[in-house]
């Protein structure tokens, strides 16, 4: 994991050929300021069932409850080890949430206190970076962990998007939030041409022997080859092939596997050679690579209406 960094505004310099218009970065740390991030024709609402939405934030307020989710669920409820400073603000934050759009699912059914009035809750969050952004500033936060400048310039006329730091409450992890979190992905996706989305997965545990099972199945079934290809760090590299291919029991190894993996795997996703341990969060990485053309068809509908003007 990178450590947090500087919170100065950049410049914002003309973009390059092929690449939407460039929006600067909501300087998130800006103490009581409401500064707004625009997303210029996108409507900020990307889906709603029943009582959740799903929503760009657009404040610093709604970003700040997006790291809160995300203290709770990765210091709290998992083992990650918090920063003095992360435990004293009770948020996850890095350099990349300035750079980053946070998508939301915020549940508008919530009950008011005695004295105050009901606000949505954020309950589900994912991050993302488009590559037109992470050229501007510090490049992709999965540059840590993996060798990925090698695939991006083996595709030049390809926009890549990095998902990050996903994560629900526990009480509506279910499809249905699932699903309007990928619906919000998927409205994002379309509208800004993305055409790949890469980023690392994690396994919960710090000993790679004790996952050989579902490592080793990605590595021999569900491995990206050729131009798809990209490796772990060479000082971070953990061998996934643990075991032979012959010796995997697939259905046990798919069991084993985390639901948001086993979601990438049934929407088509490969995965880069090589995992990699991090002791901060208490999780095993996975690289994941999911070309928006290798996207199973089958499972299009499931992103809603602009999903399929898209698919037809």
């Amino acid at each position: 994991m990178l450590p947090f960094g500087s919170t100065a505004s950049t410049p914002s310099p003309t973009p390059p050929p092929g690449r939407g218009p460039f929006v600067p970065p909501v300087r998130v740390w800006s103490g009581f300021s409401k500064t707004v991030r625009h997303y210029g024709s996108l409507d900020v609402v990307l889906g709603r069932i029943g009582a959740l939405e799903v929503r760009l934030a657009t404040s610093t307020s709604e970003i700040r409850q997006a790291q809160r989710l995300r203290y709770d669920v990765f210091y709290k409820e998992m083992s990650a080890e918090p920063s003095a400073a992360a435990r004293i603000v009770q948020r996850d934050v890095d350099a990349y949430d300035r750079l980053c759009d946070h998508i939301l699912v915020l549940d508008h059914d919530v009950q008011a206190g005695r004295f105050r009035t009901a606000k949505p809750k954020v309950v589900g969050t994912y991050r993302v970076l488009r590559q037109d952004v992470a050229d501007r500033h510090q490049g992709f936060y999965t540059a840590g962990e993996y060798d990925i400048a090698p695939l991006i310039r083996a595709h030049p006329n390809l926009n890549f998007l990095e998902l990050g730091r996903s994560c629900v409450l526990k009480p509506y992890r279910n499809k249905r939030t699932v699903e309007l979190l990928w619906h919000g992905i998927w409205t994002y996706v379309l509208h800004h041409g993305i055409d790949v989305m890469i980023g690392c997965a994690s396994l919960e545990g710090t000993e790679p022997q004790d996952l050989a099972l579902p490592l080793s199945f990605l590595h021999h079934f569900a491995g990206a080859e050729g131009e798809w290809h990209a490796s772990a760090r060479p000082e971070l590299y953990t061998p996934m092939d643990m075991l032979p291919k012959h010796a995997i029991d697939q259905k046990a190894a798919l069991r084993a596997l985390p639901p948001l993996i086993k979601g990438y795997l049934r929407l088509g996703a490969g995965f880069g050679r090589g995992a990699v341990v991090d002791p901060q969060f208490g999780t095993t990485d996975v690289l994941v690579i999911l070309p928006v053309s290798r996207i199973n068809p089958r499972y299009i509908d499931h992103f809603g209406p602009a999903a399929n003007r898209h698919a037809a």
